[in-house]
């Protein structure tokens, strides 16, 4: 929820007009063991108290095809989900290919790069091939002992997609952000407002 809830603010803040699309349309599963744990974070429980109509009836990534004049940025929220679904859904890495080949922003945080790992180019080189990039660690996954339930590492192939440009803070769970041109990510959940 906070790796929604913050980024949200962010952008809200601009007055920007937000579409919230997921892989499926409808309404997509939140983590309820992320909802508990944001408790303790007061925006991020007002935000899941009052802004559900963000998440409900969403469009499917697939309908935004054709579509990336209409917006500035693509931004993937963190969370295990992606993991399992948008690292391996053509729509999804269609659309982030698309975006990428218009001059649009691509940005993902925590997990959320999991998204960015097998999308190709027109040329067939994958997006991320020669950009520095971080995400989810495999040392944070270690420690949040979720590494068995994980389909793969995140920072290993985020690793290879990049050809070794993975990089990462020294601290497990610090604030790490990488800009790499129009290539946003963020390493982790304290990543979400930054800090280089």
């Amino acid at each position: 929820m906070p790796e929604f809830a913050h980024p949200w603010d962010v952008f809200h803040a601009t007055n920007a007009e937000i579409t919230v699309a997921s892989s499926l349309g409808g309404t997509p599963p939140v983590d309820p063991g992320s909802v508990e744990r944001s408790q303790n974070d007061p925006f991020s429980a007002t935000f899941f108290a009052e802004q559900k109509a963000l998440w409900i009836n969403t469009p499917k990534i697939s309908s935004l095809l054709g579509q990336a004049d209409h917006f500035d940025a693509i931004f993937f929220p963190g969370g295990h989900g992606p993991m399992y679904d948008l690292a391996t859904n053509s729509a999804s890495q269609q659309l982030i290919a698309e975006f990428w080949g218009k001059g649009k922003v691509v940005a993902a945080m925590c997990h959320g790069p999991a998204a960015l790992v097998n999308v190709k180019l027109a040329d067939g080189s994958f997006l991320l091939s020669g950009n520095r990039v971080t995400g989810f660690s495999n040392q944070e996954e270690e420690i949040a002992q979720l590494t068995s339930l994980m389909p793969f590492l995140l920072e290993t192939e985020l690793d290879k997609s990049s050809a070794g440009n993975f990089v990462k803070t020294n601290a497990p769970f610090a604030k790490k952000v990488v800009v790499e041109g129009r290539l946003i990510t963020g390493q982790n959940l304290d990543s979400t407002r930054g800090g280089c």
